[in-house]
């Protein structure tokens, strides 16, 4: 088996499993007790909150863990918003974000709350002129991902960070699909609050991460026993943020070799889909993240293809994972003004670590032969052939 939908989750590191197992097994204690065993987990708790604060680039008291990324990014938006609220209601966010962002843009603005989406171009890219525009004096937070988790394109986190600022406006970006793939430095970047989340850098599911800057104002989405500082109730899952800990750790030690290992291979993807005819790259074409590669192919569905290399031991996605299951096609790709006929016809493929050149010649010859086979069978394939439709 090939496994290519690394954007979706990914296998767990050998290195995190060893470091979560004694956790489950042998140091089971409750960090919130007061024995010795209970001060194991409090010490192994304290260690990981500290590796992801060195692997970010921030302080260890700014570092909360959580149930994984839809958490932190619910967290991120109701939290500042009822934190806010007084001062303004306005929220501006991306079309192309995750629906963890986006549904909860949806229950916000029956609270009352006016959540604007900023558009995007056609690579899926907030223009920093487009955010200019968009900013009032009541705007409170301004959330824009870091990197797309279906097209791949790395937003300008920075600048659009530093625009907020400007205004008075504090900032978050999701950068779930981007931490340990790229370089993620929170005092570079210049934000106020970062989502990521275990499962999609080698970690365990069901854990994830929200960075809050010292002194950004923020209230507590889970209430209760007051763990993680009284900000976020619960009992701590230790084995998963000692799992999450050690994955990122290793996975930011090998970044500078693996950008340029992956970066290159998904290039040669690329460069051979593209030779097939009616058959277009999504996503910035440069700025994007080093493991994804995005094609849409005319007159044939995404789903069909994904189905066609599932049974030839190769595993893709026709989108993001996360709503695979609606017949709707994506709002990203919508939002970069793909109409809804060409949509449908999309897949991502996202490469691992352990990713091989034969592994991507394989997919390319399996790729070429069930899109050459789908359009044979296609009723429109002949006449969508003779003419562009974007």
């Amino acid at each position: 088996m090939i496994y290519a939908d690394n954007a979706a989750t990914t296998k767990l590191s050998p290195v995190a499993l060893a470091a979560m197992t004694p956790y489950f097994t042998e140091d089971y204690g409750n960090p919130s007790s007061l024995y010795n065993l209970a001060t194991h987990s409090k010490a192994a708790l304290d260690r990981a909150r500290a590796d992801v604060a060195l692997c970010l680039n921030a302080q260890p008291e700014e570092i909360f863990f959580t149930s994984g990324g839809t958490e932190s990014d619910n967290w991120a938006l109701r939290g500042v918003a009822e934190a806010l609220n007084k001062k303004g209601k306005h929220i501006l966010i991306s079309a192309v974000e995750h629906h963890a962002i986006l549904h909860t843009a949806q229950w916000m603005r029956k609270q009352g709350f006016d959540v604007e989406e900023l558009s995007v171009d056609e690579f899926g890219t907030v223009q920093p002129e487009v955010l200019k525009d968009a900013l009032r004096p009541d705007t409170i937070l301004v959330s824009i991902m870091m990197a797309n988790n279906e097209i791949g394109t790395i937003e300008p986190v920075k600048e659009l960070a530093a625009i907020a600022h400007e205004n008075g406006t504090l900032f978050h970006t999701d950068a779930v699909q981007a931490a340990g793939h790229i370089p993620v430095d929170v005092n570079d970047l210049g934000v106020d609050l970062l989502s990521l989340s275990g499962h999609k850098f080698h970690g365990p599911r069901g854990v994830g991460v929200l960075y809050i800057k010292s002194r950004t104002p923020i209230l507590p989405l889970i209430h209760g026993g007051g763990q993680e500082r009284n900000r976020r109730s619960g009992t701590e899952n230790v084995a998963g943020a000692v799992g999450l800990a050690a994955a990122l750790k290793e996975r930011c030690a090998v970044l500078e070799e693996e950008i340029p290992r992956i970066s290159t291979l998904r290039d040669k993807l690329i460069q051979e889909v593209l030779k097939f005819p009616r058959t277009r790259l999504t996503g910035d074409p440069v700025n994007r993240l080093p493991s994804i590669a995005s094609f849409t192919f005319e007159a044939i569905e995404g789903e069909s293809i994904l189905l066609k290399l599932d049974a030839r031991g190769i595993c893709v996605s026709s989108g993001s994972a996360c709503s695979s299951a609606s017949l709707e096609p994506s709002h990203v790709l919508l939002a970069i003004g793909l109409p809804h006929e060409i949509a449908h016809g999309s897949v991502r493929i996202s490469l691992g670590s352990d990713v091989t050149e034969d592994d991507v010649d394989t997919i390319i010859l399996a790729l070429k032969e069930v899109v050459d086979h789908l359009r044979a069978m296609s009723p429109v394939w002949d006449t969508t052939a003779q003419k562009a439709t974007w």
